[in-house]
């Protein structure tokens, strides 16, 4: 793994001791992780690739950071954090991590969703290996 994961645990301390803490109802955490099963194949039934040895990733840090104070003017969403891996990951290492803090539920799972499909759409590179 390129970089050292965080602890969701001390983000979630942290998270729960801000000044945002007051106004969050939820708090939702996402853990993308590199999968053995190509994405062409989960995503769109492409057969025949073999498994992922692991996945060249980067991303735009810029971007990431528009994109997280983005998140902070949707509906309810009072907490953002995000955390991205550089470079080569083996299966099973983290790829990303996202904490949303929200009001109440439907916002703070409709802005989870919204924030990892930005990031996987438009902020990072990702080069699958095969083995």
């Amino acid at each position: 793994m390129a970089k050292t994961e965080p602890s969701v645990d001390q983000w979630l301390r942290e998270a729960k001791t801000s000044s945002a803490a007051a106004q969050c109802g939820m708090f939702l955490t996402h853990n993308g992780v590199v999968r053995i099963t190509p994405k062409k194949e989960v995503r769109e039934g492409v057969e025949g690739l073999g498994q992922v040895q692991a996945v060249e990733f980067s991303y735009d840090a810029e971007g990431l950071a528009a994109a997280e104070a983005e998140a902070l003017t949707w509906p309810g969403v009072y907490y953002v954090r995000t955390w991205l891996n550089e470079g080569r990951c083996e299966v099973g290492d983290s790829l990303m991590y996202v904490l949303i803090g929200a009001d109440i539920r439907p916002n703070c799972i409709d802005a989870l969703q919204k924030l990892v499909g930005k990031i996987k759409n438009e902020l990072v590179v990702e080069k699958e290996i095969f083995a």
